[in-house]
């Protein structure tokens, strides 16, 4: 009866409901467009936004979609800085107003997620952060979880510094975990095809 979500938070991101060992649910769709905000790439929206942009911009479909996979996502929303969460974080810390909203709005983004999976499975016992945002920054770890304060999540903000290990930081008396689980993609293709093959 294990009810995970896992923030897969990367340059692409997604998020993923897992129970008793299978997914669910996740913010992937056809394309790897749907879902959170991520480094390029826009996440949800609204489908009228293809044709306001064409016209705006006087664009073609192919145009449109440039935009929204290599010129959105945090990397828009900054005003063209990076989509280099570290760079992002940098001008964050220094007060740039539209890196603040972008690293906010991924983070809310994120949160909305979970918020969501965890109703669908009517609960959730663990969260799971991993890939390079996830396994690394602390800072947005630490702004999903006080969205995620409703659910009895509390974080040890000592274990939150932790980058690239595996790791609960969430303090003993959190309702539900929170760990950073290192990204080993290879090794889940590899078990996946082996599975496949036999």
């Amino acid at each position: 009866d294990l009810k995970i979500i896992v923030c897969h938070l990367g340059n692409g991101a997604s998020v993923s409901a897992v129970k008793n060992g299978k997914c669910v649910d996740t913010s992937m769709g056809l394309t790897p467009l749907e879902g959170l905000i991520m480094g390029t790439r826009s996440g949800d929206l609204d489908p009228a936004i293809l044709e306001f942009i064409a016209k705006k911009e006087n664009l073609d479909i192919t145009g449109v979609m440039n935009i929204l996979n290599k010129k959105s996502g945090v990397y828009g929303m900054s005003g063209d800085l990076s989509s280099d969460f570290r760079d992002l974080e940098d001008a964050y810390n220094s007060g740039n107003k539209l890196a603040i909203q972008a690293l906010e709005a991924f983070c809310y983004r994120t949160a909305k997620y979970v918020g969501a999976y965890a109703a669908a499975m009517n609960g959730v016992d663990a969260i799971c952060f991993t890939a390079g945002i996830g396994e690394n920054d602390g800072l947005v770890r630490s702004k999903v979880c006080e969205y995620l304060g409703y659910l009895g999540i509390t974080i040890d903000d000592e274990k939150n510094k932790i980058r690239g290990e595996e790791v609960i930081f969430s303090t003993d008396d959190s309702k539900v975990k929170t760990l950073i689980i290192p990204t080993n993609e290879e090794l889940a293709i590899a078990r996946e095809t082996v599975a496949l093959v036999k």
